[in-house]
């Protein structure tokens, strides 16, 4: 048979768009080369404990919980209260005044630089209004004109006009955060510190409207893979197929084909791309004397997208602890952002790409000392994601990818994450978790290495393109969106975090609706069901 759709990629943008398509009453397989569907957003369980194995949270955004009741999707959330911490000082985010009371956090520990983070601080403010406006309204993209009508008159009719004036302010900010902080400040540990609460590499009006999006997170309730497997029995109670443990071996423009890596073919309409771009244009095989004009674009695309680099990845422990969870909470929120010491992560020194086991583990101990960590604790969130009166911990530092490779090419990979998964609880016990260390009854971790087999992410990225490339071949400006999803290969519609940048959860729920109106536009109309 021929699909309506094949997708390749069961994650969050390649489920919301077969979720659509096969509300729309279209036949539709999904792709994914993993065990299970669901990419950056899953949980798991080990020894009684639920650990979130990607994201930690999902922010509604004005998508999230739009589509989930457009689809008929009934999850329970609770409110993902995030904290901000240096040292032994702790900021709890509970409202927009947190960005004050993160404004004299850094004053506490850069008394020297208080004017500057004066003007930054009111900056992030100015910043947080262009997101709010950006995000103050459910997106008109997952509502029904008919029957949201009253609010599409009362709300997003009136917000048209401020977003229209707002966009291109935002627009304005699109340059890494670090560079753009250098017109406030040039105190460089201070700079370190900002940009690494806020996601380094990243453009400005991403970075620094944190404060807002923490304000915007949710949990579901069970862990984040719930939204994942609500999403799976849509599809499948729908029609759709999902084939789990198949590989996108290769695209034939031509006969319009997918063929796994076992040799079974596949025959679509449209085929939609929801993975790493740059596997597309690997897989991809065109004849060169029916069709030069793109056979000779994807061998360029190969060729430009080779030279490019993933953006951030993580190292992560996921650790088991006898410390009950009113330990934690007495300290912090469920979601910490937390620095052990106020000197920027930069102090460790250029990464030690070249260098051996001994050179790396000496940079890595002073590395570990000053990055931030993003420490999640599920059970704060629901009591019955850990046994009782125990507490499981996820805790995640950004990590650099190419060294990771490089600790594996030197033979030394298992001893690196050992000594990651011994040294981080350590670090954390003799700062802001007193008695953590003694307390662990299991620990085990993942690397960005881990991220890239589980994804098959360049560079095991979790955020799309880097910032830092020469270019970046995907669409950057909000007001363009729409065209984020089109490829220049025929019938061939793209979808999740390659597709627009900077790129995140929101961005996958965006991309994958708007690839599936594309898709059923193409197709002409079908009685949805």
């Amino acid at each position: 048979m021929t699909y309506d759709a094949i997708i390749v990629g069961a994650g969050v943008a390649g489920l919301t768009a077969a979720a659509y398509l096969t509300k729309a009453g279209r036949s539709v397989l999904l792709i994914e080369k993993q065990d299970k569907c669901g990419g950056l957003v899953n949980s798991f369980e080990r020894n009684g404990f639920i650990y979130d194995g990607g994201i930690r949270a999902t922010e509604n955004a004005g998508a999230l919980f739009p589509m989930l009741k457009r689809l008929g999707l009934d999850i329970e959330f609770v409110k993902n209260k995030v904290s901000m911490g240096i040292e032994d000082k702790v900021v709890r985010v509970l409202d927009k005044s947190a960005v004050e009371a993160y404004g004299e956090l850094l004053g506490e520990f850069f008394p020297a630089s208080r004017a500057d983070i004066s003007a930054i601080i009111e900056d992030i403010r100015k910043i947080m209004g262009y997101m709010d406006v950006q995000y103050g309204i459910d997106n008109p993209l997952f509502l029904d004109i008919k029957e949201d009508r009253e609010y599409f008159m009362r709300e997003v009719f009136p917000w048209m006009f401020k977003y229209v004036k707002t966009v291109g302010k935002i627009m304005a900010l699109d340059q890494p955060v670090e560079e753009y902080l250098k017109g406030f400040t040039q105190n460089p540990a201070l700079l370190d510190i900002i940009s690494q609460h806020f996601f380094t590499a990243t453009p400005a009006f991403f970075a620094l409207s944190y404060i807002s999006l923490y304000l915007d997170y949710f949990y579901p309730k069970g862990g984040t893979g719930r939204l994942i497997k609500q999403l799976v029995d849509f599809i499948q109670t729908h029609g759709g197929e999902i084939k789990t443990n198949t590989e996108a071996a290769s695209v034939d423009l031509q006969s319009r084909t997918v063929t796994d890596q076992v040799g079974n073919l596949f025959a679509y309409s449209q085929l939609l791309w929801a993975a790493d771009q740059k596997s597309l244009y690997r897989n991809v095989t065109t004849n060169p004397e029916t069709a030069k004009k793109t056979s000779d674009m994807v061998i360029e695309m190969r060729e430009r997208l080779s030279q490019l680099k993933g953006n951030n990845s993580v190292f992560t422990i996921f650790a088991a602890s006898n410390l009950p969870p009113r330990y934690f909470s007495d300290i912090a929120t469920e979601h910490f952002f937390y620095t052990p010491v106020a000197k920027g992560q930069s102090q460790a020194g250029p990464l030690p790409l070249d260098g051996g086991w001994e050179e790396i583990s000496f940079w890595l101990e002073k590395f570990l000392a000053l990055t931030t960590y993003e420490i999640s604790i599920p059970a704060l969130r629901d009591a019955s994601l850990a046994p009782d009166g125990k507490t499981g911990l996820v805790i995640s530092l950004l990590f650099d990818y190419q060294l990771t490779q490089r600790i594996q090419e030197i033979g030394r990979y298992e001893d690196f994450k050992q000594f990651m998964e011994e040294r981080v609880p350590v670090i954390l016990d003799q700062s802001i978790y007193p008695g953590l260390e003694s307390s662990l009854i299991e620990r085990f971790s993942s690397s960005p290495i881990t991220m890239k087999t589980l994804t098959n992410n360049t560079d095991g990225a979790i955020t799309g393109w880097a910032f830092t490339n020469n270019f970046i071949p995907s669409e950057n400006r909000l007001a363009r969106i729409a065209n984020s999803v089109n490829t220049p290969l025929p019938n061939v519609l793209q979808a999740g975090q390659w597709t627009f940048s900077p790129s995140g959860f929101p961005i996958s729920l965006i991309t994958g609706k708007l690839a599936a109106d594309k898709i059923i536009k193409r197709l002409g109309k079908k009685k949805s069901v």
